[in-house]
């Protein structure tokens, strides 16, 4: 994967592994920009997947990390956004497939769910895989709503 500058997000549930994440990019020299939350407190996902989804689409970062409570609901909502291939994920294994098959630019991840060891070997992988091509191509390329 070619990695320009890793976009952040995240709702109060995901906040926590989120400073994690943070600090995995320090580690490995990644250079990240953080949509926010920026604490506990209370707080709706939808506001910061779409700023995420959004710097993806101006070009501003790629690929993003999304954190919530489970996950499903940051996902379900980058994925509103045409150019957006968010897939959740909870073990290595489904983030190497993620990205082997279905070129997500957005790894997702349940906060509530997941340690930061599972975490960090889950990043790994994603971070590591690249699109396989060939007959996925054409399933993506079936993807977007077309009006």
């Amino acid at each position: 994967m070619n990695i320009k500058r890793i976009g952040l997000a995240s709702d109060h549930a995901g906040f926590i592994l989120k400073q994690y994440v943070i600090e995995y990019c320090k580690q490995h020299g990644y250079e990240y920009k953080d949509y926010g939350t920026y604490s506990e407190e209370s707080c709706d996902y939808p506001d910061f997947a779409h700023a995420l989804a959004e710097g993806l689409e101006r070009g501003e970062v790629y690929p993003g990390i999304a954190i919530c409570g489970s996950g499903e609901g940051i996902c379900m909502t980058l994925n509103k956004h045409q150019s957006i291939r968010a897939g959740l994920s909870w073990m290595p294994e489904i983030a190497r497939m993620i990205r082997l098959h279905n070129n997500a630019n957005v790894l997702v991840m349940p906060g509530r769910f997941i340690d930061n060891g599972t975490a960090e070997k889950i990043m790994d992988e994603f971070f590591s895989t690249d699109f396989e091509g060939g007959r996925h191509q054409h399933r993506l390329d079936k993807m977007p709503v077309k009006e």
